[in-house]
């Protein structure tokens, strides 16, 4: 019986691996209006349906310059100075709902987010201003690998992509 079973998982991997996998997919045209900055990373990405301008590329610049992830607390102070990088004011780390809204499972390799209007984005976890109820000192974000939310304790380091 035991073989039986291996030997029916087998045969299903089999032709799970020779189905023709979907193309990787992208917004529909004309979902995000994408500004390119002056070559420094200072592109803005907006958003036609849910009027969000956001962020195109990841964080520039971190606090002790060695990476370009923050913890909770400088993530936020990053947003709220971001303005000098990419102009204008009012930018600020995003909610959950508002990080979940560019996530993109139509993609069929990771990262899962529209290329096009987010390049280089890596597959890893993004903040949000979310506060997990009940867990003052964690926060809910985003995990760009597969597209699913998560917590974690903010004095973590992580990704960040502010929004207005």
């Amino acid at each position: 019986m035991k073989n039986n079973i291996i030997h029916i998982l087998g045969a299903i991997s089999i032709v799970m691996v020779m189905l023709p996998r979907p193309a990787d997919a992208n917004a529909p045209a004309g979902h995000y209006v994408v500004t390119v900055g002056s070559g420094t990373g200072n592109g803005t990405v907006y958003d036609t349906k849910s009027k969000l301008t956001w962020q195109q590329t990841v964080s520039l610049y971190n606090v002790d310059l060695s990476s370009n992830t923050y913890n909770w607390d400088s993530a936020e102070t990053y947003c709220t100075n971001v303005g000098a990088i990419l102009g204008g004011t009012g930018w600020r780390l995003p909610t959950i709902k508002e990080l979940m809204s560019i996530v993109d499972l139509s993609q069929t390799t990771a990262p899962m987010i529209d290329q096009n209007a987010f390049p280089s984005t890596p597959s890893e976890f993004f903040w949000s201003s979310s506060v997990v109820v009940g867990s003052p000192s964690y926060r809910w974000g985003v995990s760009f690998l597969w597209g699913f939310t998560m917590n974690t304790a903010t004095r973590g380091r992580s990704y960040v992509r502010c929004v207005r």
